[in-house]
């Protein structure tokens, strides 16, 4: 395993570790898909399942810093754009606007 240099961004060590994970999953998977039938070394099953679990593992926790990053960079652009409807201010710009209609209608 390469040495982590001290200025390389976290994000960027563990994208390089998930794929070397993928890697050694996809590996793993070549082995069991080239051993004959009822002829699959248990260790190496094993192995492969620990790979995969790491891997779903990796995934949860990029998945999860990913969400924390997005949600702190909603926060400082001060909710912008937060997603929230407000259904009431609708409903009354709807009204406003059918209200200027019905009078423009009658000239």
């Amino acid at each position: 395993m390469p040495e982590i240099a001290e200025d390389e961004d976290e994000i960027d060590v563990l994208r390089w570790l998930f794929w070397d994970y993928v890697k050694d999953l996809r590996g793993h998977q070549a082995e069991l898909e080239t051993a004959k039938s009822g002829e699959v070394d248990p260790a190496k099953l094993k192995k492969a399942m620990d790979t995969a679990k790491t891997v779903r593992e990796a995934v949860q926790l990029l998945m999860a810093e990913r969400n924390k990053v997005d949600k702190l960079r909603k926060d400082i652009a001060g909710g912008v754009g937060g997603g929230s409807l407000d259904l009431d201010a609708a409903r009354n710009e709807i009204g406003r606007r059918l209200a200027c209609l019905r009078r423009a209608g009658g000239s």
